[in-house]
């Protein structure tokens, strides 16, 4: 698509993190993978074709929503300021923290809206409860809202922005789709997806968005049982206090 955004085949990079703490603004270093002379042929599987949009200004929101969809298309840049215009502070969920979670980088009301759209719903994750709880194969993706330090040259600008960022699965692998790689991370399988979102969500002020059918929010089927069970039992006993 015309924004900046780059099929890449899954197989053809290999990214070499430095630490996930380190996800600012920063582009992680990419090595290309050596090809080493004589090796056996590869198997003549095709790795699935990665959808990633880089970043453009502020528009950090939009990039996470479609890569999370795999779709340049599912949202642009006017719907989402439509939406944006449409939401009154009176239908805001958090009118108070609007101010904390961006301007033109929008805040959760919009991604919330915007997902509906397209009958998805963002369910807000309880950081008390543990990653392991979550059905994974009910989820469809991830958006994360992490803090994200200005760089200008060698200065660290002391200016706090918060920067969304999509997590999904392709093709069995979950993949880091920040806007602001210079391509995809590969995360791994489930366990390691699991273990980047504890880091993750160990910061500060980073947040977690599970983008779920509605079907699956209305059943709350996001949780695995052992989740629900949990539930219950403090359940009753809030109401045996």
């Amino acid at each position: 698509g015309g924004m900046g955004s780059t099929q890449y085949p899954a197989g053809e990079w290999k990214g070499k993190g430095r630490g996930l703490q380190e996800l600012g603004c920063m582009p992680w270093k990419v090595s290309k993978q050596k090809v080493v002379s004589g090796a056996p042929p590869q198997p003549s599987l095709t790795p699935p074709a990665i959808y990633h949009e880089k970043q453009r200004r502020e528009l950090c929101a939009l990039h996470a929503l479609n890569n999370v969809f795999q779709d340049g298309t599912a949202f642009s840049r006017d719907t989402l300021q439509e939406i944006y215009q449409r939401l009154s502070p009176s239908t805001m969920v958090t009118p108070h923290k609007k101010s904390m979670l961006g301007n033109g980088n929008y805040d959760v009301n919009v991604i919330m809206a915007a997902l509906q759209t397209r009958g998805f719903e963002a369910v807000w994750w309880d950081k008390r409860r543990d990653v392991g709880s979550i059905e994974l194969s009910n989820v469809e993706g991830f958006i994360l809202n992490v803090p994200s330090n200005l760089r200008w040259g060698p200065l660290r600008l002391p200016l706090k922005r918060q920067h969304w960022i999509g997590v999904r699965e392709v093709g069995g692998v979950y993949y880091n789709l920040d806007s602001k790689l210079r391509s995809p991370q590969p995360i791994g399988n489930p366990d390691e997806l699991r273990k980047f979102l504890r880091q993750q969500l160990r910061g500060k002020n980073c947040e977690l968005l599970l983008v779920v059918s509605e079907e699956v929010e209305a059943h709350q089927t996001w949780r695995s049982d052992e989740g629900k069970v949990a539930n219950q039992f403090s359940d009753q006993a809030g109401r045996a206090n």
